[in-house]
């Protein structure tokens, strides 16, 4: 539906992937955080890799559950009411967390209080590209705004010199609050929230898109353990603190690059996107097999794969849903999503279980095997189940 249709007074392309990418921004970071400070964090609250990956696990059920709910609050109340809440519950979370977050039950539980705002954040960002942003580039802005996730993980990794070896990590969750609350000035940009009418007859499940959920299931299940444990392994295996959390960075960097260069496929208008996911996936479990030889020098190589490739595909993924599904965006990514949150649920329990008990090697074997079948049920989706494209 044209944007037009819902709000007269379009806002400019600039403020529009502004307010989107700030919203992501805020909806992920409280997550992105505590992987990417997870040592520090570990050692002061006494906790190990498994409870690390179960903290993990909890918060992203807790937004699979969330979330088809989630896109039918954005639908019913717009996309920047809902954003609004999301905004102020990531605040919150990451504040409480700064202050309160003693003992590893209180730091779950503050965790969990801004899990829905996952949900929330990332499908009302969803929903303001496809009712604001032009056509013709929705694609590469779909994918900038999907490189705020990477932005994140940078993020993450640079709190360790910067903050957490210096003030504390505590600090770095205060900086972040005021990150997240900053989202609120482009919000405003918007202008009045708008409520998207119902349209008769709107598709927004089938089958095509319960394999895909599938896929970004498995997909997630890989990429989601690589940022919660990445820098615990490059410690493990002889690594520094520091470069553990360069190499982080490096990765976020990678992801940035990688997200917004695909999400530009999209707008070639030629319906290969799921091809290129497919790809993606194929490449970015190389990359993760190279984790294998325990060489802290060579873990950088394996990191751009992971994230440039392996956990570079949801902004395509959303410009393609979109595009299939545009009288109601929010319900339909809200399904893929879903998986994705439940691959974040299983990945970094799993993975922290196998990595406890059977040792890291057989842990990345695990994710790259998920991130190959990943790929399969992609192509599945693609040929067997395809829709056209609106």
């Amino acid at each position: 539906m044209p944007a037009a249709v819902l709000d007269p007074t379009r806002p400019k392309t600039s403020t529009t992937i502004t307010a989107a990418m700030s919203v992501q921004v805020a909806a992920v970071l409280p997550l992105f955080l505590f992987g990417g400070l997870a040592v520090q964090i570990a050692e002061e609250l006494g906790m190990g890799v498994s409870g690390i990956g179960l903290i993990s696990g909890m918060y992203f059920a807790v937004s699979a559950l969330t979330t088809v709910p989630s896109g039918r609050l954005v639908d019913r109340f717009g996309a920047l009411v809902t954003a609004r809440v999301a905004v102020g519950l990531s605040a919150l979370s990451l504040l409480l967390i700064a202050a309160a977050a003693h003992h590893p039950v209180a730091l779950t539980a503050f965790l969990l209080l801004c899990a829905p705002a996952n949900g929330l954040g990332q499908l009302a960002s969803n929903v303001v590209l496809s009712e604001w942003a032009p056509a013709e580039r929705r694609g590469l802005l779909f994918g900038a705004k999907q490189a705020s996730v990477p932005l994140c993980i940078m993020l993450g990794g640079l709190s360790v010199p910067a903050v957490a070896l210096t003030l504390g990590w505590r600090w770095a969750f205060v900086f972040g609050a005021a990150l997240v609350l900053a989202a609120l000035v482009p919000l405003a940009g918007l202008g009045r929230p708008a409520t998207r009418p119902k349209v008769a007859g709107a598709r927004a499940f089938d089958r095509q898109l319960l394999v895909f959920a599938v896929a970004t299931f498995l997909g997630a299940t890989a990429a989601t353990p690589i940022g919660s444990f990445l820098t615990t392994y490059t410690v493990d295996i002889g690594g520094s603190e520091t470069w553990a959390g360069l190499n982080l960075t490096i990765g976020g960097i990678a992801g940035v690059i990688g997200r917004t260069a695909f999400g530009a496929v999209g707008d070639r208008g030629n319906g290969r996107e799921f091809l290129v996911i497919t790809l993606m996936l194929t490449g970015g479990a190389a990359g993760v097999a190279t984790f294998l030889f325990e060489l802290p020098w060579l873990l950088p190589l394996g990191t751009v794969a992971a994230y440039a490739l392996g956990w570079a595909w949801p902004g395509l993924m959303n410009h393609a849903v979109t595009s299939r599904y545009p009288d109601a965006p929010a319900v339909a990514t809200s399904v893929t999503q879903t998986g994705i949150f439940l691959g974040g649920a299983v990945g970094p329990i799993g993975f922290g279980f196998v990595a406890e008990h059977f040792g890291w090697g057989a842990g990345w074997i695990a994710v790259s095997a998920a991130m190959a079948a990943s790929a399969l049920f992609i192509v599945a989706g693609s040929t067997v189940f395809a829709r056209p494209r609106h």
